[in-house]
């Protein structure tokens, strides 16, 4: 929290490994090394969350955005990584809402509008879902389409 990932690291290394093996203490590890843009070490600690706690998002969600960052990765590993969660969270509008970032990065505009109409139709929060899709660049190409959808 002041700045000092390489500090904040340090300081984790002191926890035990009981204590660091927690999701708050995973998720906030995650911060640190996305933070200092170490994506290989950001999904290998997102990977460790899908293993030790697969019914949360976060682990699905910032493993494929590490791995689509991190050297040798990309948009079609990223896909793989977290079209999994789709079935596993239904119910999640951000799980829907990052493969259809994704499908529209990879020029799949029919996949990613109907993972859009996805999220959208399970998110309690509507409109700030639109609000945050018209200024997520990721989902540009698909602007014109959301710009047209019926308001809340």
């Amino acid at each position: 929290m002041l700045g000092d990932p390489t500090s904040a690291l340090e300081e984790l290394g002191q926890l035990t490994p009981e204590s660091r093996s927690t999701r708050e203490v995973l998720e906030l590890e995650w911060g640190i090394h996305a933070e200092r843009a170490d994506w290989p070490a950001a999904a290998a600690v997102a990977g460790r969350m899908v293993e030790q706690v697969p019914d949360h998002t976060f682990g699905w969600i910032h493993r494929a955005y590490a791995v689509r960052r991190q050297p040798g990765g990309g948009l079609d590993q990223a896909w793989a990584l977290l079209r999994p969660a789709l079935e596993r969270f239904p119910k999640s509008p951000i799980v829907a809402y990052n493969l259809a970032c994704y499908a529209a990065q990879m020029n799949q505009m029919e996949e990613a509008w109907s993972l859009f109409q996805r999220a959208l139709a399970v998110s309690p929060k509507r409109a700030e879902l639109l609000a945050m899709a018209l200024a997520d660049h990721d989902l540009k190409p698909l602007w014109p389409r959301i710009c047209t959808a019926p308001k809340p």
